[in-house]
């Protein structure tokens, strides 16, 4: 199996086996987000213990690829601080507009990696970044309310 096929499999399993979705309570905010030029749209909350993500739930309704993002995204946000959850947040950015010019760390993305390719399909980067754009709004919001 060469590199492209593990990172189809990956995306492919995330999409069958959706990590976190369905929303629970508590919660500290919620967002819905949608992607225009494909229709995927998601509603995710995020509920916060002090400084660390506690918990990201979702519903949505979209490709494999944004399905697969969210799921991917939810495992490596979950106990993490709320910094370090944001740090992931720009690395995935900049590997999705990277159109795979950047190979990631495979140890700091896990299943993540598997979005190096897409990164090479412009029509398809706003699809997996559509999660990862809602929980910086769902962080981002959660910290306007502590202002």
């Amino acid at each position: 199996m060469n590199i492209d096929e593990l990172y189809q499999t990956i995306i492919l399993d995330h999409y069958r086996e959706k990590h976190h979705s369905g929303l629970r309570e508590p919660y500290d905010a919620e967002v819905h987000h949608v992607n225009p030029s494909c229709g995927d749209e998601l509603t995710l909350r995020v509920a916060l213990d002090g400084d660390t993500v506690r918990d990201v739930s979702y519903e949505g309704v979209g490709c494999s690829i944004s399905q697969a993002s969210t799921s991917v995204m939810t495992d490596l946000v979950i106990g993490r601080g709320v910094e370090d959850a944001m740090g992931l947040y720009d690395d995935f950015l900049e590997m999705m507009h990277s159109k795979g010019e950047i190979a990631p760390d495979e140890d700091r993305f896990e299943d993540a990696i598997a979005f190096a390719g897409v990164s090479k399909f412009p029509a398809r980067v706003k699809c997996a970044l559509l999660s990862w754009s809602a929980l910086r709004d769902a962080v981002n919001q959660t910290s306007t309310k502590d202002s």
